[in-house]
């Protein structure tokens, strides 16, 4: 049966674009390259037998998006759960500031008084704008949103107008206090002095204070089988190990697309890719139908950093100092300001830092069933250049991936001493590996091209196609490289199929 909507890629976007279209009454099939769906949405044993590991996304902050809302995976078996603590930020120093939905938990980890109080009433004020913050989710530009914030909207956009190191020398007096919002921005390429960045920062630290980072029981992949799942149960369907070579266009509008065994398979409706700007640019649609300005800027793309992951399976919990941290979702290492641009300033220059920054989810706390009995996984990732100089970096990655990852194991055992003794398993992936494993994840980019301010809005991914839309009808971009980007929100995908379902009404 010929299909009345493509989408290539069964990447999140892609899913949560595809059950849109079907819920509306679409015929959709769904074209994946690799031999198993979700991309970096996915979990599997990768250091040891019964360990666990999501191999990309770990922590969903926004499972209360439009996407996830509207589609109910919890019908088909999807459940979170959530630690005491969502976010910990400890130093040597012995200080550990933490984000919790518990306001009183927060709080108390916050030594200085007014560090506190100015906590206490930043959580207050998030309150009261997050659902306009929210909506903006949507297909950018969303006016109405702001129109409504009022005054409070002034003063979040007195917030965005900041650094994120700026944002918090603004709100906090304790260097403790102050590396939390700036540690949140590394989270993709935005340095603690990065112009504008305190937006993406904010965001990530206050949804930690009510949303919170929620751990999707048996993996990341339970989202992706949920989705499929919702799929199915409206007629969809998924092709796996059938990559799409080019997408056919008769009088300037989508009306196939075929596959790399040449088959062709024919549509009637809208082809949304989930795919990164410039393969669809570049690859997938022809030359003839790509103006020139549009493909030399997919030619030099901007890029995020690398991403370089480290899976440990350990044989007891990670013995942090700092107690909050024992019974953290997330753990963000970054001793100050000072310590995140040294880390920034490193990785932009082309060096491996020397002291990572990193991220550490600790699923097991929240979600045992990820490794056996009294056992625990561990997922690390920090950031580094793409591609090392060979002058500097002979060998390439191959020849220094462990090289990086002893660094990151040091710099966890500083803060938990004895760490590397529950150490009896590593997987180690570089920005190469992790784009062999997901051709989305360009250079090992996790957030679909750079997160910087001026390649936000209507410049992603390049201006005038901001709204999902390309230049030929029909073909609609469907993944992080649209807006609002990176996150596992689902509303890249959603935002492009309410588009073509709207061009197709």
């Amino acid at each position: 049966m010929k299909p009345d909507a493509i989408v290539v890629g069964a990447g999140p976007n892609g899913l949560f674009a595809a059950c849109r279209l079907a819920r509306a009454g679409r015929k959709v099939l769904v074209v994946e390259a690799e031999s198993r769906p979700g991309g970096a949405l996915w979990s599997e044993e990768r250091t040891q037998p019964g360990y666990l590991h999501d191999v990309g996304a770990g922590f969903i902050a926004f499972r209360d998006s439009a996407a996830f809302t509207a589609l109910d995976l919890e019908r088909h078996g999807l459940a979170f759960a959530l630690c005491d603590v969502e976010s910990a930020h400890p130093a040597l120093d012995g200080s550990c500031a933490v984000i919790s939905r518990d306001p009183e938990r927060s709080a108390s980890s916050f030594v200085d008084a007014l560090d506190r109080q100015a906590f206490a009433r930043l959580v207050g004020f998030h309150r009261r704008v997050e659902p306009h913050i929210m909506a903006s989710l949507g297909p950018f530009p969303q006016i109405g949103p702001a129109l409504r914030m009022g005054l409070n909207g002034a003063r979040l956009a007195s917030y965005f107008l900041r650094s994120s190191g700026g944002l918090g020398r603004h709100l906090f007096r304790s260097e403790a206090a102050r590396r939390v919002i700036p540690a949140m921005g590394l989270h993709v390429d935005v340095g603690p002095d990065d112009r504008f960045g305190a937006a993406l920062a904010y965001v990530l630290a206050l949804r930690a204070a009510t949303s919170g980072y929620a751990v999707p029981i048996g993996g990341a992949k339970a989202i992706t089988q949920a989705l499929i799942a919702e799929l199915e149960s409206h007629s969809g369907s998924v092709r796996l190990g059938q990559p799409v070579t080019k997408i056919e266009v008769e009088g300037r509008r989508a009306v196939a697309v075929t596959l790399g065994s040449g088959e062709r398979i024919d549509t009637d409706g809208p082809v949304l890719a989930d795919t990164s700007a410039p393969s669809l640019y570049l690859n997938l649609l022809g030359e003839p139908h790509v103006p020139s300005r549009i493909r030399q800027r997919m030619q030099r793309f901007p890029m995020g950093w690398g991403t370089f992951k480290v899976d440990f399976a350990l044989d007891a919990p990670v013995p942090w100092q700092a107690q909050a941290c024992r019974s953290a979702a997330v753990v963000h290492v970054g001793e100050s300001i000072e310590d995140l641009r040294r880390f920034t300033e490193q990785v932009r220059g082309g060096d491996l830092p020397e002291q990572p920054y990193l991220v550490v989810g600790q699923h097991t706390l929240a979600d045992p069933s990820r490794a056996p009995e009294g056992r625990h996984t561990l997922y690390v990732y920090t950031h580094a250049p793409s591609t090392l100089d060979p002058g500097r970096y002979p060998g390439g990655w191959p020849a220094w991936r462990e090289h990086l990852a002893d660094r990151v194991r040091a710099r966890i055992e500083w803060l938990a001493p004895g760490f590397s003794r529950h150490v009896i398993g590593r997987r180690i992936s570089d920005p190469e590996d992790l784009e062999r494993m997901d051709r989305n994840l360009v250079g090992g980019d996790m957030g679909g091209g750079t997160s910087q301010w001026w390649h936000q809005l209507v410049f992603r991914p390049v201006f005038p196609y901001f709204r999902y839309r390309t230049p030929v009808r029909g073909v609609y971009l469907a993944s992080s490289y649209a807006h609002p980007g990176a996150g596992i929100h689902g509303m890249c995908g959603w935002n492009a199929a309410g588009i073509a379902l709207r061009d197709y009404r």
